[in-house]
């Protein structure tokens, strides 16, 4: 089973077995019944990794995330958090797609130079 497979299987129950494919050792920093979500330390940045256990409570979650502004990686009913270059490094591991959210997205309420 390729590393990108193994994160779709568990990632609804697992922040632990996602962390592990990204080579680190979570410290669960919320238990509810819409997610579970744990940090990460890497060398220069901190890191997190969301999982969820319906696609509809993880939609949510980017939708409220969307203030906030980022980019984020995303799969199937899980969510990772951390700097634009470590997302493209995880990806590769963990499969998902970059998503940005929030500013910079969508029409700017700058004035036009018409």
């Amino acid at each position: 089973m390729t590393a990108a497979a193994a994160a779709g299987v568990v990632a609804p129950a697992k922040v632990e077995v996602i962390a592990g494919l990204t080579g680190c050792t979570a410290t669960i920093r919320i238990e509810a019944a819409e997610l579970r979500q744990g940090v990460c330390h890497a060398e220069g940045a901190d890191y997190l990794i969301t999982t969820f256990p319906e696609e509809r409570h993880k939609e949510t979650w980017l939708d409220a995330a969307a203030i906030y502004g980022g980019r984020y990686l995303v799969g199937s009913r899980w969510v990772v958090s951390a700097e634009p270059e470590m997302l493209t490094r995880f990806q590769a591991g963990l499969g998902g797609d970059v998503r940005q959210l929030g500013a910079g997205v969508g029409p700017s309420a700058a004035p036009s130079a018409s």
